[in-house]
């Protein structure tokens, strides 16, 4: 049976420019891989390292054991989400076929366009609770995996 490919609902061009997306990235099977904080630390880089070229800001990223949660804002008219996200699925998906084969990325991913403050917000904090709803830690604090370019997450 021939499984047809879904396409994306947003058009290249949405993700151009100034715009906060949020993406939720998956580990094919949903494998746990980001039990490792070396794998961790290693793919946090690379995101980092692609961020910075697109010249966008990351409000938060947070790393479950089986996936990956971003929410991205461009800094210029020409940050590019779309193209952080998949450069940094490239170069980390290169790097599990020659060290972690067992792990692959999910083909596609989920995304959807942030278009106002409060929702931000709101998303930013569903993001952070996730492991205390998963009941890996009593407070998002204790979570190691998760990050920001703009926030001190401790503060919160």
């Amino acid at each position: 049976m021939l499984i047809r490919e879904k396409h994306h609902r947003l058009t290249p061009d949405s993700y151009i420019g100034q715009q906060i997306v949020a993406f939720t990235l998956c580990v094919q099977q949903r494998k746990p891989i980001f039990t490792d904080n070396d794998i961790v630390e290693y793919f946090r880089k690379i995101l980092l390292e692609e961020a910075a070229k697109q010249q966008c800001n990351i409000h938060v990223y947070l790393f479950m054991p089986d996936h990956l949660h971003l929410i991205i804002e461009g800094m210029s008219d020409h940050s590019n989400n779309l193209q952080l996200v998949d450069k940094f699925k490239h170069r980390t998906g290169c790097w599990l076929y020659l060290h972690r084969r067992e792990f692959h990325w999910q083909k596609d991913y989920y995304d959807h366009i942030i278009r106002n403050n409060e929702d931000l917000r709101k998303q930013i904090e569903y993001i952070l609770n996730n492991p205390v709803r998963k009941g890996f830690v009593v407070d998002c604090k204790q979570f190691p995996h998760k990050g920001s370019t703009i926030y001190n997450f401790d503060e919160w």
